[in-house]
């Protein structure tokens, strides 16, 4: 009775503190993960640019860039509102052939891309929120 009595108040305490952490990614950048053609297809309805984020599950910076970067609030807001954003697996899914058709060289790779998916610019590897932004800002001066 005494070890359920003690387990009652930890098994709350975890309960509480997932329910934290998944109201937390909440808040970051939202990405559509669908499939590629549903992603072109909003762009173009929205007349927005897509900023695509293709990654591997394996990769340090890619989930360095998905817990730091994609979380920050100014950034997120910023995306969220600018571009319709979208992630994809270079390994799973319609990720294949978008590593293939973008000539993946290392993730993360960055894209921003017009509503037809022609790139508009690209980088590679892990970039803090204060960059990101300025990357998303830099595409639409072209």
């Amino acid at each position: 009775m005494k070890k359920t009595f003690l387990l009652f108040p930890l098994a709350i305490m975890f309960l509480f503190f997932v329910a934290r952490c998944d109201a937390k990614n909440d808040d970051g950048i939202k990405f559509q993960e669908d499939n590629w053609k549903q992603v072109l297809s909003k762009a173009k309805s929205e007349h927005k640019l897509i900023f695509l984020d293709i990654y591997a599950s394996w990769c340090g910076p890619c989930k360095m860039l998905k817990r730091q970067t994609f979380t920050d609030k100014t950034a997120a807001d910023y995306f969220n509102t600018t571009f319709v954003n979208a992630s994809f697996d270079g390994e799973k899914g319609d990720g294949p052939m978008l590593a293939e058709k973008y000539k993946i060289s290392a993730y993360p790779s960055l894209f921003i891309l017009d509503e037809n998916g022609n790139v508009v610019k690209s980088t590679v590897g892990f970039i803090p929120a204060s960059e990101l932004i300025n990357f998303g800002k830099s595409a639409h001066k072209k």
